[in-house]
């Protein structure tokens, strides 16, 4: 047997949006093997850094906490500069031969930055508007990512605004459900 042959680990949904000098990471909580919901409260969001950077991941749970712990490793060399930290790790996770096999997407954020990072390497922020800015990623990221870029436009606060959009994606994706965490962080 190969490792084309297990069921394939399918996604989630996380969004980031930042608005009136909050920035908010939601995720939903569902895990699914090919088409079997075997968890549906999982925790993909979380807190960092004692408190002053959140996180989201999408993909493979092992590889997002690997991913996960290697940040803070960073985020404790390089303290209050995350995207050096982001950047740092990016690089690891180009070139090490370990790292270049993790199959995660994180998106996170501190007070000055929020970012996505890749197994590419990229080390991308979001594009900024006057209205506030937003990212997706996972399965349900591009659902995720339209609803919330239309709700920027409403007077809905930025926890508001990923709430809701986790619950369209759920709508329309169904590897993500309504069992939704949100973690909040003030930003500049």
């Amino acid at each position: 047997m190969t490792a084309s042959d297990f069921p394939v680990w399918h996604g989630t949904t996380i969004v980031l949006v930042k608005k009136d000098g909050r920035t908010v990471i939601g995720g939903d909580g569902q895990v699914s093997i090919g088409q079997t919901i075997v968890k549906g409260n999982a925790k993909k969001v979380r807190r960092l850094a004692k408190g002053e950077v959140i996180g989201g991941f999408a993909g493979a749970t092992a590889d997002a906490f690997t991913l996960f712990e290697r940040l803070e490793a960073k985020l404790e060399q390089y303290p209050g500069q995350l995207m050096r930290a982001c950047v740092e790790l990016a690089k690891d996770w180009r070139t090490d031969r370990y790292l270049r096999r993790l199959e995660a997407m994180m998106l996170v954020a501190d007070a000055k930055a929020a970012l996505v990072l890749t197994g590419n390497g990229d080390v991308l922020e979001p594009e900024a508007t006057e209205r506030g800015s937003v990212m997706g990623i996972g399965s349900g990221g591009n659902y995720a990512l339209a609803a919330a870029r239309a709700l920027l436009d409403t007077d809905r606060d930025a926890a508001a605004i990923a709430r809701r959009a986790l619950e369209i994606a759920s709508e329309i994706c169904v590897y993500t459900n309504r069992s939704v965490v949100i973690e909040e962080i003030a930003s500049n």
